[in-house]
């Protein structure tokens, strides 16, 4: 979902600040906060338990009377898990049975939060006992826009009877109508609002969470997907997998075993889908992603102690210029090896955000709003000297081409040219 002041579109970087009008939420893996801040008052003697749950994030396992509802626009009991398209619009109600503080949080596809209650278009998240809240409000000065990517979504309310300090988690810029989050992933938001709360009464605070998915409704005469279960359950045992790095013969490729271990690889690449296998004067192993990181392969050249990830979009991209160029045979000679891990780029100042990937002779940008695009030498050179995709520029909306047997290169906010030898660099 993105959120749009006076319908304007919002924003992103690669480590760049983000903008006021924001989008919820968009691709995006930041670095995991480690939260040191408590409370400054309160009493820790009933110190409150929080208890971290796949599905709710975060759960009071202590009974309170305290209860808030949220819901969407289209699920008003809150039990369901309708889809959205990209560019809906999307309105969320809440409910107290207490006078309570309310946080409105939204996690995406990708673990990406977002803070959209508070906001500095409302005059307060204190919440009156039995008063329907709906956000955007009448007339207000933002609108939310689905916005992907595609996936499931939760939108977690937390109510307490205390205003939280949530400092360590999020905070606003000067002249930002929406909070910057610091954490990423849900995993990571439920163990520093277990912080925030835990000074509180045991029973001064409760949660509730809604889902939504980003996609294309089911067919005509096709029930919706339920509402997924409030505890999870207990996977089914499995039979023996393919470990990373493992060859047929069962020796291992050290290479790929340390990249699957630095990346958290059970967190983003997944379970291995094949042995590691020679391609080209190099090797790989194929992988089957973590919900939406999409299809993953760690790979590396012959003689190189170092192996890196190409996930979803940009491993498409890589694989069908292979195609192009060989039949698959060996990697795009315009890109050719991996030689950095993949970043997640936050939204730049146009409202859009993506994923960087790094190889040996050129990069792939790649964003849900435009697709994934390859540049290289000077033009590339040049772009990232200047900030990248946080730069003026934004992102790339077309592969690199030639003008006149000169390359050149379109972005959101400009472009690139070759003229007479040099680099010439155009705003819009």
């Amino acid at each position: 979902m993105r959120t749009d002041r006076n319908s304007t579109a919002l924003n992103e970087s690669l480590n760049e600040s983000t903008a006021d009008t924001r989008r919820f939420p968009s691709a995006a893996l930041r670095a995991t906060l480690i939260v040191s801040a408590l409370l400054g008052t309160g009493s820790v003697a009933s110190a409150s338990p929080a208890k971290i749950s796949a599905q709710s994030i975060i759960v009071n396992p202590v009974e309170t009377d305290l209860d808030v509802q949220v819901w969407v626009n289209r699920d008003a009991n809150g039990q369901g898990n309708p889809v959205y398209r990209k560019g809906e619009q999307l309105s969320v109600g809440l409910k107290t049975n207490r006078d309570a503080f309310v946080y409105l949080f939204n996690v995406n596809a990708n673990g990406q939060i977002d803070l959209f209650f508070p906001n500095t278009y409302e005059e307060s998240n204190f919440v009156q006992a039995g008063v329907t809240r709906v956000f955007p409000s009448q007339g207000a000065k933002y609108t939310f826009t689905v916005g992907g990517p595609n996936g499931q979504d939760r939108l977690l309310a937390l109510a307490s009877t205390k205003e939280l300090d949530l400092n360590d988690i999020a905070r606003f810029a000067e002249n930002q109508g929406f909070a910057q989050v610091k954490v990423e992933g849900q995993e990571n938001l439920a163990r520093a609002l277990s912080i925030v709360v835990n000074p509180l009464p045991a029973d001064g605070w409760t949660t509730d969470v809604v889902t939504f998915r980003v996609g294309n409704p089911p067919a005509q005469g096709q029930q919706p997907t339920p509402r997924p279960p409030q505890q999870p359950t207990t996977p089914p045992a499995q039979s023996a997998q393919i470990s990373a790095g493992e060859r047929q013969d069962g020796s291992r490729d050290q290479a790929m075993v340390d990249a699957y271990a630095r990346l958290k690889g059970s967190e983003t690449l997944g379970e291995a889908t094949s042995y590691v296998s020679t391609w080209s004067n190099g090797a790989w192993q194929k992988f089957s992603g973590v919900g939406s990181y999409g299809d993953a392969v760690l790979l590396h050249a012959n003689g190189s102690s170092r192996s890196y990830a190409v996930h979803g979009m940009l491993l498409e991209r890589y694989l069908s210029l292979a195609n192009a160029e060989s039949n698959g045979a060996r990697p795009p000679s315009r890109l050719g090896w991996a030689a950095g891990d993949e970043k997640v780029i936050p939204r730049n100042t146009y409202g859009t955000s993506g994923l960087y990937g790094f190889f040996q002779n050129g990069a792939l940008y790649g964003t849900e709003k435009y697709g994934t695009f390859w540049l290289t030498g000077a033009v590339l050179k040049s772009y990232q000297g200047l900030g990248g995709s946080g730069s003026f520029l934004g992102f790339p909306t077309r592969d690199q081409y030639q003008i006149s047997g000169a390359w050149a290169a379109d972005f959101e906010g400009g472009t690139i040219r070759t003229v007479n030898g040099k680099i010439k660099i155009y705003r819009k």
